[in-house]
């Protein structure tokens, strides 16, 4: 295993500049409140928090720097796995009470040339999302399990169950992204295992959509974080979108070793896993859209997102088992 210094370098880096700062804002109120030198009984304190501080700086650039120098640059291989001109593949769509989008989302996929057949995994829906998506032509399954993991883990195993396709497409049944990508997904393919969407690029999202500039560099900065976890396999902007493409064959070794029970936290989760299988992650450029319906998950406003990007750290730096124990 590798000692992943870059990873633990940064964390060290971004503890010590906050601390740094906030003692430096409360060493300023003290000075206005006292409006005088402070007591010469506060300089040990002063001293020893800053020596913590500036080590702390230090230290993390130093971990940082080491790996970045230390490890090689020329073991890694482009991988080239090119996929059949007529490769068909699954789309498996998650939805939960999206009665509203549903069957839009589904003629869209429908009538791609390369898609095979259209799955819905409704999450115990209590409208009529099951019932819309039947007659649009989808297969419809409930998954009992509450929760956004339980449905995408549900969704990733009936996409990649169809023996007469190699290929699963992860997406929502909300409208929020479009079938005209998939041609996008399959070129970035012959390269990954995986290949995931990422709603980073500007141009590409569409005003008043759900990711707002809070969440878009919250959803940014989680990447890299899992980025630096993972120094050199790969290049991570966007850790939270559903859209994305998988190998069947790396679902099969990949599905056995993750828990249903992760909820809005599953996409950096499962991303996070598979690189530490060593597994070919790519990012694509994706079409972002507003959802038809009200968000139900971890977009539904700043103080929400926050509180996911909060769980989402806390499981990339110290551990996922806790978050699936809810």
């Amino acid at each position: 295993m590798k000692p992943r210094l870059t990873f633990y370098g940064v964390i060290i880096f971004v503890l010590a500049m906050g601390l740094h700062m906030m003692f430096a804002l409360a060493l300023l109120l003290l000075k206005l409140i006292s409006n005088d030198h402070l007591n010469l009984t506060c300089k040990p304190f002063i001293e020893t928090t800053l020596l913590v501080t500036i080590s702390g700086l230090f230290l993390g650039v130093i971990m940082v720097l080491f790996e970045l120098l230390w490890i090689k640059k020329d073991n890694r291989i482009v991988q080239n796995n090119p996929v059949s001109p007529d490769e068909k593949l699954t789309v498996v769509l998650t939805a939960y009470n999206d009665e509203l989008s549903i069957q839009e989302a589904v003629r869209d996929f429908q009538v791609h040339p390369r898609v095979q057949r259209v799955i819905v995994i409704s999450n115990n829906s209590t409208d009529r999302t099951m019932e819309f998506a039947k007659e649009t032509g989808a297969i419809v399954y409930n998954e009992t399990l509450q929760g956004y993991g339980a449905c995408v883990y549900r969704a990733l195993t009936e996409g990649m169950n169809q023996t007469d396709t190699t290929l699963t497409l992860l997406c929502e049944g909300d409208c929020t992204f479009r079938a005209h990508d998939i041609d996008k997904f399959l070129a970035y393919l012959p390269h990954a295992d995986i290949v995931n969407g990422s709603r980073i690029v500007e141009q590409l999202r569409t005003g008043g959509s759900q990711l707002t500039t809070f969440m878009y560099y919250g959803n940014f900065f989680v990447g890299k974080l899992l980025e630096f976890k993972h120094v050199e396999q790969g290049t991570l902007t966007d850790v939270g979108t559903t859209y994305k493409l998988c190998r069947n064959n790396a679902l099969q070794a990949l599905l056995p070793n993750l828990s249903p029970k992760i909820n809005l936290e599953f996409n950096p989760y499962l991303l996070d896993t598979a690189l530490e299988m060593k597994m070919k992650i790519v990012e694509c450029p994706i079409t972002f859209y507003p959802r038809v319906g009200a968000s139900k998950g971890g977009n539904k406003n700043n103080l929400v997102a926050l509180n996911l990007g909060l769980r989402m750290m806390f499981g990339l730096i110290i551990s996922w088992k806790p978050l699936s124990a809810k």
